[in-house]
């Protein structure tokens, strides 16, 4: 299959890319800079120059292609709304032109979605007026192509997708623990946060371009971690103490208010289904194993 990635060279895209092209496939990447073109040549893949901006670029890179992947997200987080549309306004143009194709059409979105406090399955329905309800417009728009002939589903990614180079939720956790000379967690530390591996991740984007129903919303999540238990990790392998702090503490403590909800926020989600459905079965080191012996410390 020739695979459309968008975001493949950012932080999960690589893993993905390398996923597809090992098991046959290949890959043209939507590269919006020079650096972007020349780390996905280096990945086997083929760029294609454009950005989430450029319509005309997604929709000439679809075209050409045998299936969509969806992975590019980002931009002002400080302006939501203008985030929510670049994405949604991009989902759309690459679905429009796989309209009546029957070809797949993955987009990603994130388990953060779901309810809190209580362990959420794919089946559920995301909050509203949750965390990451910015990211719901997207998954919306992704499926609503299933009734139009494509093959769409969406992936809910774990907040920490861990691996070597991870640049995002526990580095900032591990940056601030070395900045405040403490570790810290929220409350009791029993929220649960879910994670997976960069590679088992990889896994799921694969199996769901080759053969995910159409409507199908998937988790690729391994496991729910007790966040003291990350908090404690970190503490250990930095020789610092382990803090308890209340959500006004952590408002300030942490890199901003946003992400202090976040460490705070009992966010489990189960994966039964998606393992059941398409044969998934993560297998690479648990989030605490790689806190403790990869590079995060």
């Amino acid at each position: 299959m020739h695979v459309f990635v968008t975001g493949g060279s950012g932080q999960t895209g690589p893993a993905v890319v390398t996923e597809l092209i090992a098991t046959g496939h290949t890959v043209t990447g939507l590269a919006r800079s020079d650096a972007a073109a020349a780390r996905l040549e280096a990945l086997g893949a083929t760029p294609h120059p454009g950005s989430l901006d450029d319509l005309d670029s997604l929709r000439t890179g679809a075209e050409a292609a045998d299936g969509v992947l969806h992975m590019a997200f980002g931009g002002d987080f400080s302006d939501l709304d203008d985030m929510t549309r670049r994405d949604r306004t991009a989902i759309e143009t690459l679905g429009e032109v796989l309209i009546g194709s029957g070809k797949p059409f993955v987009s990603t979105s994130g388990t953060l979605v779901m309810p809190a406090g209580r362990e959420s399955t794919e089946r559920d329905e995301p909050d509203t007026s949750g965390l990451a309800a910015f990211r719901i417009v997207g998954e919306r728009a992704c499926l609503d192509f299933a009734a139009r002939g494509v093959r769409a589903s969406v992936v809910r990614l774990a907040p920490t997708v861990h691996g070597p180079g991870d640049h995002s939720f526990i580095a900032w956790l591990v940056d601030t623990a070395r900045k405040t000379g403490q570790s810290a967690y929220v409350g009791d530390g029993e929220n649960r946060w879910p994670a997976v591996h960069r590679l088992d991740a990889a896994v799921v984007f694969r199996l769901a371009l080759e053969g995910a129903p159409a409507g199908s919303v998937l988790h690729a999540t391994a496991e729910n971690v007790p966040f003291r238990d990350i908090a404690e990790t970190i503490g250990r392998g930095l020789g610092l103490p382990v803090v308890s702090l209340t959500p006004e503490e952590a408002a300030g403590h942490f890199v901003s208010p946003f992400i202090a909800r976040a460490y705070g926020t009992d966010a489990p989600v189960s994966s039964t289904a998606t393992r059941e459905l398409l044969g998934w079965s993560p297998h690479h080191p648990t989030l605490l194993e790689d806190v403790a012996e990869g590079d995060y410390l």
